[in-house]
């Protein structure tokens, strides 16, 4: 779109608009659009309001054309009303508002934004990272609602914002470009993180004024913590992971933006508590989710059973040594085993086969009555062959021994399968596996789980076998799969999540796997 225009008029004193808007001050050039970005007075109404100017040559067709797209886009977006997005007041074009002699090919007019420039805001530092992370929570709040209603609302350039008194980032300039995507919008919320963080924009077209992000060698966005230590490494990653458009752990949606920077904020408010110890490296940020009052109840009660049971299976045991100690009578009731005896250990595997058919879902065979130790992957990762992994950075905590750390999926509006047809966890075993039982430890009642077998890491759901399947309405679940099956990739399945409309999530403390013996 050409940049050409009346200079004359487009100074602070001049008017547009058919003389109706008196400009005061420029706040900034999206030369992607040639928009100029002003503040401008209403003479009619005698307010001030925000002015998306389209400069550009109405003889050029391009030109014309792309305009016309900006505001169409900007007339779709004026039904939308939140308290995140300035609300457009009106749309003016060429014969409608604008008169050919300006040297504009439209404006869209906003009600102002009192407050903060962006830029202005990280010119002598990068904000606060608890800050910084409830900003774009907020501005992450209007970009999600948009979507849900199928409107772009273009806040990938950093001059469009403005931070109001109550420490909330604001579109204050709307107007989205022709071309722009739901997924330009995800992305700019990463690029706005990384700005407040560090101070350099991350995605092309900034405004000459702000410093590009740093990029490694093979092209990668440098992570904001390496230029700002301070910076907590969940936020760094969030930033990196939703601007890029890698193959595994790109975020691209704003739900997930959403749900990361509430499980930050729960930390934060963690850590701040008196009675909770501080991080080793003194940070208050983790992606840890506070222990539930419910869960610890659980945990406390499941751990005062079992002392109460193994101390009463030791003073029976005890007393029946005295009983034999002291009888007179040295007669047994039955003959005695013979240990050599084949036929003996076989009856001793059926009772094991019939204990281990009281435990979990049941059992067909001897063999599931007596389990080995746990065998740990060798690697775990998020399985989901239908799109992007949830929390594919927290899998490891699944397995690393400590209930307390956690995998979550996303949060989602609907119960699965509306929006897909599950997600779940893939562990790889150096060798294969004799898997009879699955145990699971997890707050999340309700939710349904399958483990499954695959031949690779990347096969499809469909080519996978379901071995065994439970439902965790406790926190300790064990799930004992139809028969043991060797396998070298075991996936845990999620079919059903915990929780209730509108919010459905599932979290693993621990999953343990239990071979035969």
């Amino acid at each position: 779109m050409g940049t050409r225009a009346q200079r004359g008029a487009l100074a602070p004193g001049g008017v547009v608009g058919d003389g109706r808007y008196r400009l005061l001050a420029q706040f900034g050039i999206d030369e992607r659009a040639g928009a100029h970005l002003w503040r401008a007075r209403d003479g009619q109404l005698r307010r001030d309001v925000a002015l998306t100017m389209l400069v550009g040559d109405p003889a050029d067709p391009e030109a014309a054309l792309l305009g016309r797209r900006t505001l169409e886009r900007a007339a779709h977006a004026a039904t939308f009303e939140h308290p995140g997005v300035a609300r457009v007041l009106d749309v003016l074009s060429l014969g409608s508002g604008i008169s050919s002699s300006e040297g504009l090919l439209g404006i869209v007019v906003a009600e102002w934004t009192k407050g903060t420039d962006l830029i202005d805001l990280v010119a002598e530092r990068p904000v606060e990272p608890g800050a910084a992370a409830r900003m774009v929570r907020a501005l992450a709040e209007s970009v999600d609602q948009a979507h849900q209603s199928g409107l772009v609302l273009g806040i990938d350039h950093p001059q469009r914002l403005r931070l109001t008194p109550d420490g909330r980032l604001r579109l204050a300039f709307p107007g989205p470009l022709p071309d722009a995507t739901l997924r330009d919008d995800v992305k700019a919320l990463g690029s706005v993180l990384y700005l407040l963080l560090t101070g350099r924009w991350a995605l092309p077209g900034g405004p000459p004024a702000l410093p590009p992000a740093p990029k490694s060698p093979t092209g990668r966005i440098v992570p904001a913590k390496s230029l700002q230590p301070r910076v907590p490494q969940e936020l760094s990653a969030l930033s990196v992971r939703t601007i890029e458009d890698g193959d595994h752990g790109g975020i691209r949606t704003s739900a997930a933006i959403l749900r990361a920077l509430d499980q930050a904020a729960e930390a934060a408010e963690r850590a701040k508590q008196p009675a909770e110890p501080a991080e080793p490296d003194g940070s208050v940020w983790t992606t840890k989710k506070p222990s539930k009052d419910k869960a610890r109840r659980r945990k406390l009660a499941l751990g005062v059973t079992a002392l109460v049971c193994a101390a009463v299976a030791v003073l029976a045991w005890l007393g029946m040594m005295a009983i034999n100690f002291f009888q007179d009578d040295g007669d047994t009731s039955g003959p005695p085993v013979n240990l050599a005896d084949p036929t003996a250990e076989q009856q001793a595997g059926q009772n094991g086969g019939q204990n281990g058919g009281n435990d979990g879902n049941g059992g067909n065979d001897g063999r599931q009555g007596r389990t080995g130790q746990p065998v740990s992957p060798s690697e775990i990762t998020v399985y989901n062959p239908e799109g992007e992994g949830d929390s594919p950075e927290d899998a490891p905590k699944a397995t690393d021994g400590d209930p307390a750390t956690v995998w979550r999926t996303d949060l989602y509006k609907q119960q699965l399968p509306a929006l897909k047809r599950g997600v779940g966890l893939l562990a790889t075993f150096d060798q294969p596996i004799d898997l009879s039982k699955v145990r699971v430890v997890a707050d999340s009642p309700g939710t349904e789980v399958q483990i499954r077998t695959a031949d690779s890491p990347d096969a499809a759901l469909d080519d996978t076998q379901v071995v065994g399947q439970g439902k965790l309405d406790d926190v300790n679940t064990m799930i004992s799969l139809d028969r043991p099956v060797e396998s070298t990739y075991v996936v845990v399945w999620v079919k059903t999540l915990s929780g209730q409309e509108p919010e459905f999530t599932s979290e693993f403390g621990e999953v343990k796997f239990l071979p035969s013996a």
